[in-house]
């Protein structure tokens, strides 16, 4: 389906207000990048330490405050 050429220039409200953000901050785009690298982006798990872990655990008991007896 094409446009007329009358819609190929439009630009929304939301384009234009994240233009006009992106030249009054530069650095946002990096900034977004650091906080995403900070909180998702993580090292790959190493199975083999991780199943060493996982065995060496020592299982708790359901109620930790109640005696054995």
């Amino acid at each position: 389906m094409k446009f007329s050429k009358q819609f190929s220039l439009y630009e929304s409200e939301a384009t234009n207000f994240l233009q006009n953000l992106k030249k009054a901050n530069p650095h946002l785009e990096q900034s977004q990048r650091d906080g995403r690298a900070l909180l998702w982006d993580k090292a790959p798990i190493d199975l083999d330490v991780a199943s060493r872990n996982k065995e060496s655990r020592v299982a708790q008991q359901a109620y930790v405050y109640q005696n054995k007896g």
